[in-house]
């Protein structure tokens, strides 16, 4: 077995990282640098990463989830790969790139349903500051439409997610929209994406 073989691994990122790409190869065809937010395990970087090879892809996480990150940058290093920011939504705000530079999109999956709606908000208000116009902001995962779960697995997900953790859950697409254009952030475009899940691109509407 190799060592590339022992590395923990997250089958949720492992989840449509192709269709999620086909997305960003068309969404981000015009941006530079690309700020992930909560990289998790760092799969999907490892993947994104070498199959856009215009962008500059950095990684972003809480501090306990930087080892692994780093494992499987080691594993599958990238040149326009970076290595993992301590960035927390509670106390931080968005870094710029390392010259000095707003990152030109953000982006996020599988998280909006782990964190509390709280953080979801504090999300777009950072986004909508550090974002120059026309940047945008992509999140992936599932959500609901019209006050209403999209298919009974996200229920059976939803009802899981709060049983370890009352201020999680499956958000409110609405919810999101609404919170997204306190902060001028407005839905430029909605992709439906295999096993009940979406991406929604949001765009800075506004110059800082």
């Amino acid at each position: 077995m190799s060592s590339a073989d022992r590395l923990p691994f997250s089958q949720a990122c492992e989840n449509n990282k192709q269709p999620i790409l086909e997305v960003l190869q068309k969404e981000l065809q015009d941006s530079t640098h690309v700020l992930e937010v909560g990289s998790g395990t760092g799969q999907h970087s490892v993947y994104f990463a070498p199959n856009l090879p215009h962008l500059q892809w950095q990684t972003s996480d809480v501090t306990d989830n930087h080892q692994v990150i780093q494992a499987w940058h080691d594993a599958y290093p990238a040149s326009n790969l970076y290595a993992p920011l301590a960035f927390n939504l509670l106390t931080d705000s968005i870094p710029k790139t390392n010259t000095g530079e707003p990152y030109d999109a953000i982006f996020t999956a599988n998280t909006l349903h782990i964190i509390a709606w709280s953080l979801v908000e504090r999300l777009f208000e950072l986004a909508g500051e550090a974002l120059p116009f026309k940047g945008k902001l992509i999140v992936y995962g599932p959500f609901n439409e019209n006050g209403r779960y999209t298919s009974a697995s996200n229920q059976s997900f939803d009802s899981s997610l709060r049983q370890r953790d009352p201020n999680s859950g499956i958000r409110h697409k609405e919810d999101i929209i609404a919170s997204a254009k306190q902060h001028n952030l407005e839905l430029s475009y909605e992709y439906q994406m295999p096993a009940n899940n979406q991406i929604l691109v949001f765009q800075k509407i506004t110059a800082n």
